[in-house]
């Protein structure tokens, strides 16, 4: 059932490819809550994935952009304000892509060059985005930007490999341009971290099944869906959050204030008696 949370307010969505994703469930929610918005991806996303159905059911346009080159972002924004009519209210960044996760090279292990790509894609991209829109004065005071990251930003995470230290920089670059555009515009500039969750890109994490389980174990409220995170980023594009920004926001049913729980306790002995036997 739709509250019209963002009736009137206009966006860009980046990183939509199909079904599993984030970005395609917060699309879907924008839309049922009023807002109307640009989609964007890289070019070969759009030829492999579904982001066109997502854009005839949201009754807008997708505009091809590599989120790593100026160029193309200037291009997205410009277009995106011709196409919604002025400035926007709303942007999600939802990009992430390590080349040394694909290629199996493990961390002790890293390709460079492939560790320079998996920055500028999963981070610096996002420093680009926010420079791009505030040099061309693209969003609306008020307005508000979510970048999507994960808590081995904080922690080690078996097979996360260098993706942490890519959403490391994320969250930095969220609290340093955050204060800027607070300053001068206020514009809100947050991170989520969001619980491991079975999208495409995320299938790419070593033992993703393994991993749920553990975090779902150790979560009093279980792990959050991708519906669910994008009814936070929803929130977080309303009015009700206006004075929230530089913040890592734990979407995760509590998994990052915890240590142990029952259940991941209780789990753990039984694999200590099978071993035992």
């Amino acid at each position: 059932m739709s509250n019209n949370l963002l009736k009137g307010k206009k966006g860009i969505i980046f990183g939509a490819l199909d079904e599993k994703s984030i970005a395609w469930k917060v699309a879907e929610r924008a839309k049922e809550e009023g807002a109307k918005f640009t989609l964007t991806n890289t070019l070969p996303s759009i030829r492999f994935g579904k982001i066109g159905e997502l854009a005839k059911d949201c009754d807008t346009i997708v505009i091809p952009a590599n989120a790593t080159v100026v160029e193309d972002l200037e291009n997205l924004v410009e277009k995106s304000m011709d196409f919604l009519g002025g400035k926007v209210d709303f942007i999600l960044h939802s990009i992430g892509m390590s080349l040394n996760v694909r290629k199996k090279r493990v961390y002790n292990d890293l390709d460079y060059n492939y560790l320079g790509e998996t920055l500028d894609i999963s981070a610096i991209s996002f420093h680009k985005l926010l420079q791009v829109a505030n040099k061309m004065d693209a969003i609306n005071e008020w307005g508000s930007v979510i970048a999507l990251s994960y808590i081995a930003a904080q922690r080690t995470l078996f097979g996360y490999n260098d993706m942490a230290d890519a959403k490391a920089l994320l969250e930095s670059i969220a609290r340093s341009f955050g204060y800027i555009y607070g300053r001068d515009k206020k514009i809100r500039v947050n991170t989520i971290s969001q619980s491991p969750t079975p999208t495409t890109a995320g299938s790419g994490i070593k033992d993703l099944v393994g991993l749920m389980d553990f975090t779902g174990r150790m979560s009093p409220l279980g792990n959050a869906t991708a519906v669910e995170c994008a009814d936070y980023c929803l929130m977080m594009f309303s009015d009700f959050t206006r004075k929230v920004t530089m913040q890592n926001l734990f979407h995760d049913g509590g998994f990052s204030a915890m240590g142990m729980s029952s259940s991941a306790m209780h789990q753990y002995e039984k694999g200590i008696v099978s071993k035992d036997c």
